[in-house]
């Protein structure tokens, strides 16, 4: 990029970083209404979007972005998933409990625990099945529901709500925050507090060469790749993000093009129905332009946004970033 153009585009970026981040954060108010919940266009891969948004309303305690959270964080849509505890499949079902809860979601006359199409509708009906089972407990009936599916639902009438076990109480917390993430938002999406202090650091990186699997450190030259930079970014003001682009996608909510504000993370991918296909991403800086690490052979620089492969965008919350599932550790299964 030519020199007078990185230079306007700095420029760009400290007025919108002055104004339009702090401005903002004190003027932008959530003015949804309650209704429907629908998902976010792409958040859950197509082949299991209408599954998701169907099976989603069955009852009141479930909606089609908390039933996408909870199996995001089981599988990672990964109908084969094959759990150390054999929870098998897109919803992780252990076989003991799929002979009592398993349905026939498609209706071919079979009960296929790896068939996503029985699957994600066994997971909505044992769901609202456990909700059922805790509804005269006081609280939130969907927390109480997650609460049950994971630590048994005598536990949840015992406690009268939530119980005070770590595992359960972090579960219910990572579930009903990263429900934000596969929700269409209704109204504003709230600006980060943390944006300004993201950019600061990626703004510093500006000119180092791209490495591919770089995470900055000094055996590396301080080099990184493009979810190494934005990991960077915001672990230097306390978020920690997973490693991989596809999945700091769920880190928060999803504001649209015209909503975007600096700091916000922006995604890319040949495929504009599956987040889970994202294979590039970049921090806004404002004015259409962000910063990124690009590819092999070129260096750290700002980019714009507005390119045919643009996926959408995301704006990072520290409860959104640690409601993520660690992969290694396993999901809690029914």
């Amino acid at each position: 990029m030519a020199s007078g153009i990185g230079i306007g585009v700095c420029l760009t970026f400290v007025a919108l970083l002055v104004v339009g981040t702090y401005s903002a954060a004190a003027g932008i108010a959530n003015t949804g209404r309650a209704g429907a919940v629908g998902l976010v266009k792409g958040a859950v891969p197509a082949l299991y979007q209408p599954l998701v948004q169907k099976w989603g309303n069955l009852c009141p305690a479930l909606n089609p972005a908390l039933l996408a959270a909870q199996l995001y964080t089981e599988s990672g849509w990964k109908a084969d998933a094959l759990s150390h505890a054999d929870a098998r499949g897109i919803a992780q079902f252990i076989p003991e409990t799929w002979a009592t809860y398993g349905i026939d979601g498609n209706g071919d006359g079979r009960r296929d625990i790896w068939d996503p199409s029985d699957a994600i509708p066994s997971a909505a009906s044992y769901d609202c099945q456990l909700a059922k089972d805790v509804a005269s407990v006081p609280g939130d009936i969907s927390d109480n529901m997650l609460a049950a599916y994971n630590a048994g639902p005598y536990r949840v009438i015992k406690a009268g709500g939530v119980p005070p076990i770590s595992e359960t109480q972090g579960y219910v917390k990572s579930i009903r925050a990263l429900e934000k993430s596969f929700a269409r938002p209704v109204g504003r999406v709230a600006p980060s507090q943390q944006a300004a202090g993201a950019i600061y650091f990626a703004q510093k990186q500006l000119g180092t060469p791209y490495l591919w699997g770089g995470n900055g450190t000094p055996d590396q030259d301080g080099r990184f790749d493009c979810s190494g930079l934005t990991k960077a970014a915001y672990e230097s003001v306390g978020i920690e993000l997973p490693r991989v682009a596809n999945d700091q996608y769920n880190a928060g909510p999803h504001p649209s093009r015209g909503e975007l504000l600096p700091g916000d993370l922006v995604f890319f991918s040949d495929d504009l129905t599956n987040s889970r296909e994202i294979r590039h991403v970049g921090l806004y800086v404002g004015g259409g332009y962000m910063i990124n690490a690009p590819y092999t052979g070129a260096v750290i620089r700002f980019d714009k946004i507005d390119t045919p492969d643009y996926f959408g965008a995301t704006r990072v919350t520290k409860d959104g970033a640690e409601a993520l599932p660690d992969r290694t550790a396993g999901a809690k299964s029914p």
